[in-house]
């Protein structure tokens, strides 16, 4: 009884896993020998990269201001208040930009890729799609595919950005920090290496989000029930990968970019 109770979550998600290959495999064949959509590549740059833009800012200035103020609170003790901008940077460039920004799009991105294939699915409109020869993978995921990976880098960097803007006002002008000192800690702290992470992250989460978003789309049945069943599990689906992907990608990247490496 136990068994069937472990063996049936077990083979599930190993059939899961065995559908997002073949779709995987199916984009790249569409990335290699598709036909290429500029049109619709564009409109996803705009819905996925402008668009997203307010959001993303937002949560990346706010985080770098919660961590440089939670920080300070503990380095004033050790007084090394001057570290604060060492500290933001790094955390903003190497896990809490890319993470973040990743489950935020997961929940903003993700889900609306999700409920929009998945309709054109109950409705019908992607048989009728092959019914005119045009590829649903060429049509409806190579543009998001290629939208998302070119944006999703770009929109971690602002992140990053933001959140260090943010910290730098929080340390110099609400805790007194010196300007000079925090700027140069921040300098000296932050290398080239620290971008390359934020940005091999962010491709990956990219990746993660269309492979799981559009999947939920194109499995989508039973109407609406399963359109707004497939939008929940495309967005917690995808902020669990991205989670569960950062750890690893961490453990590995800081094997590969240790921390203070020069650029």
């Amino acid at each position: 009884m136990l068994l069937r109770a472990l063996g049936r979550p077990a083979m599930d998600f190993i059939n899961y896993l065995g559908e997002l290959s073949v779709l995987c495999a199916q984009m790249a064949e569409s990335m290699l020998i598709g036909k290429k959509r500029w049109y619709l590549f564009m409109q996803q740059i705009v819905e996925i990269g402008f668009k997203s833009q307010p959001v993303v800012i937002i949560t990346g200035a706010f985080v770098g201001a919660v961590l440089a103020a939670q920080g300070l609170f503990q380095l004033s003790g050790l007084k090394m208040e001057t570290m604060g901008g060492a500290l933001v940077s790094v955390g903003m460039l190497r896990e809490l930009g890319p993470a973040l920004t990743g489950v935020m799009l997961a929940g903003r991105v993700g889900a609306s890729m999700a409920a929009e294939i998945g309709t054109m699915r109950v409705t019908e409109q992607i048989d009728a799609l092959r019914s005119m020869s045009v590829h649903p993978i060429d049509y409806l995921v190579a543009p998001r595919l290629t939208a998302m990976v070119i944006s999703v880098p770009l929109l971690i960097t602002e992140a990053a950005a933001f959140g260090i803007a943010a910290s730098w006002v929080v340390g110099t002008q609400v805790f007194g920090v010196s300007e000079a000192w925090w700027a140069q800690h921040t300098r000296d702290h932050t290398a080239l290496a620290d971008i390359y992470i934020s940005l091999i992250k962010g491709f990956a989460f990219g990746l993660l989000i269309v492979l799981i978003s559009c999947h939920q789309g194109l499995k989508a049945k039973d109407g609406a029930v399963g359109v707004g069943q497939g939008t929940t599990r495309a967005m917690v689906y995808s902020s669990l990968a991205i989670l569960i992907t950062n750890f690893f990608l961490t453990m590995l990247l800081n094997l590969v970019f240790p921390i203070g490496l020069a650029g």
